[in-house]
């Protein structure tokens, strides 16, 4: 069964899978980035966990509303634990130093995979993701994957911030 689903998956889903372990591996690494790139992945992450609810459920409201839900409830609790205490802002460069981390390959990965699974479990049967529970858990989910991307993002931007407050108390 496993060689059947993976002998009809397309190639470029390897690609995909691949590109994703080596931006996951960058991440480990402590790294200096603009405010800009600093917020490319979780953009792009945020698109590609929308584009997979959209593309499973099209409009379905409900599809729309648990991944908004989700989504936001994991920025708000991430923003409530305040700026990243693991990031730095070097104003004289204008980057952000973040430490590396394994976390956003677990991420990417826990995206991958569950979008892998959701479109096999539509393949071997297609009315599986009907009911309103699969629709309000798998677009959920995605919005967890996307939200705690956001919430990274958002925390070491925090870092600016709390270095200009520190600079105005000065």
């Amino acid at each position: 069964m496993i060689t059947q689903i993976l002998s009809h998956t397309p190639l470029w889903v390897f690609g995909l899978f691949f590109g994703l372990v080596y931006l996951g591996y960058v991440q480990s690494r402590t790294r200096q980035v603009s405010r800009n790139r600093l917020i490319v992945l979780p953009l792009a992450m945020l698109a590609w966990s929308l584009y997979s609810v959209w593309s499973t459920f099209d409009a379905h409201l409900a599809a729309l509303a648990a991944w908004a839900c989700a989504w936001g409830a994991v920025v708000a609790i991430g923003l409530a634990r305040g700026p990243s205490r693991s990031a730095a802002y070097d104003a004289a460069t204008a980057r952000f130093t973040v430490a590396g981390s394994w976390v956003p390959l677990a991420l990417m990965m826990g995206i991958f995979f569950f979008k892998y699974a959701v479109a096999v479990a539509h393949a071997l049967k297609p009315g599986v993701l009907d009911a309103t529970t699969a629709v309000v858990v798998i677009s959920g989910t995605y919005g967890v994957f996307s939200g705690l991307f956001m919430a990274r993002a958002l925390r070491v931007l925090g870092a600016l911030k709390q270095q200009r407050l520190v600079q105005q108390s000065v």
